[in-house]
Parts: structure tokens; sequence; C-alpha cells
């Protein structure tokens, strides 16, 4: 009697199976071809191709023209030997002199971006050769509300802030973080999460990134005010 329910069922379970078994097999895929590639450490050109990609569809040749980096806008690019401290030693000798200088609030001159909140804490704890004695803001949003940074931005004198680029990008647009006084933006491009992902392979990530980029910081690295770093 049950025969013909059980037929009814069984296809669309083979089906659906069929298909997750295909959405397996690409990811492990991707992964697969991540494990076997050896890391190639981030250079300017892969950032540029990046952004000449994700413009080139909806833009005027004007338009993308603006949106253009030269290599003249990038800081050395990190070559995989690096920590996070001595990176930032190589790319900014001059630290001790910009920090004490810098008494803007709503600002940092150093502005460092990554994937995650937890990355964020990572790269926090291994800067500390590197930071001295100033102050570091984080700029993401996990267990952190937008208000409370607005709040120390605003209150305080803060030298680097280290954040994701939805969180960044938000604080931007509400004119509670200024990046005039910004000389440094250091993107994680080559840290890797367990899914093997760089910070430009996740969808969400690299459009905030993007987003971020265009609006504020390309005419800045453009201008000469903001280097870039991957890191």
């Amino acid at each position: 009697v049950f025969q013909p329910t059980e037929c009814f069922l069984s296809q669309p379970e083979e089906k659906q199976e069929s298909t997750v078994k295909a959405k397996r097999r690409k990811k492990k895929k991707i992964s697969d071809v991540l494990q076997k590639s050896a890391p190639k450490p981030g250079v300017p050109a892969d950032l540029q191709n990046l952004l000449a990609q994700h413009f080139g569809e909806n833009r005027s040749v004007i338009e993308i023209e603006e949106l253009q980096l030269s290599d003249s806008c990038f800081l050395p690019a990190n070559d995989l030997t690096h920590s996070f401290s001595s990176y930032l030693k190589e790319i900014c000798p001059k630290w001790a002199k910009l920090r004490r200088s810098h008494k803007e609030k709503k600002s940092v001159v150093m502005l460092v971006l990554c994937s995650s909140a937890l990355r964020c804490l990572e790269l926090i704890k291994s800067m500390t050769a590197f930071k001295g004695d100033c102050r570091v803001l984080k700029l993401f949003a996990k267990h952190i509300k937008i208000q409370e940074q607005m709040n120390m931005l605003e209150k305080g004198i803060f030298h680097i802030g280290v954040g994701t680029p939805g969180r960044v990008k938000a604080l931007v647009e509400q004119d509670a973080l200024c990046l005039n006084s910004t000389k440094y933006m250091i993107l994680d491009w080559n840290w890797r999460d367990q899914k093997l992902r760089r910070m430009m392979d996740i969808p969400e990530i690299k459009k905030e990134t993007i987003d971020l980029l265009e609006k504020s910081i390309i005419k800045l690295c453009r201008d000469g005010s903001v280097k870039l770093g991957l890191f």
C-alpha cells in the first residue's frame, strides 16, 4: 500500500541529495585548489585588477580612470616573511614621530582592515612590538555598538583603528570617523581563514572593502595623503 508514496518521496530526496553532493563537490574543489596552490603574496596589481574587474562592467572610461590606483599609492607589500609588527615597522619607520604629532579627534593615523572581529583581535595582539604606547581602537561590529565607537572617537585621540570594512564604512558615512589624518591603510590581504578564504574571497567583505575604497580611500590615495599596504 505504501509503495507509491515511497516512490514519490524518494524521488525528491534523491534529487536533493545529488544537488547537495554537487554543492559539496564544488565547495571542496575551491579549497582543494587553494590547498594545492602555494600562497603567493599579494601585490598592488592584485588589488588594481580586482577594482578594474569590479568597476569595468558598469562605468564609463572616465569614471574607471578616476578609480585607478597607480603603484605610487602603495607601500611595499608583505612578502610573507613578516610578522605584523615587523611589517608595520618596515612601512612606517617614522611611527613614533607621527604618533606624537597626532592630535585630532574622530580620526586615526593608521587604519587596518580585516575580515572578522576575531582576526582584528589577533592583529591587535600581534602589533604590540610596533605600537608602543599608542591607543588602538576596535572598529568591528561584534559585541560593540556603533554609538560606543562614535563616542570614543569624539572624546579621545586614537592612533590606530583595526576593524572590519562594514563597520568602518558605517562610521565614515556617519562622519564619526574622518579620514583626513589617516596616512596608512593596511588590508589584511594574505591571511586565510579556516576555509582558506582571504578577505577578498568573501563576497560581503570584498564588496564592503571596495565600497569603502571607492567612496573614501581612492581619492585620498590619488591625492597622496593615504598609502595602501597589503599585509
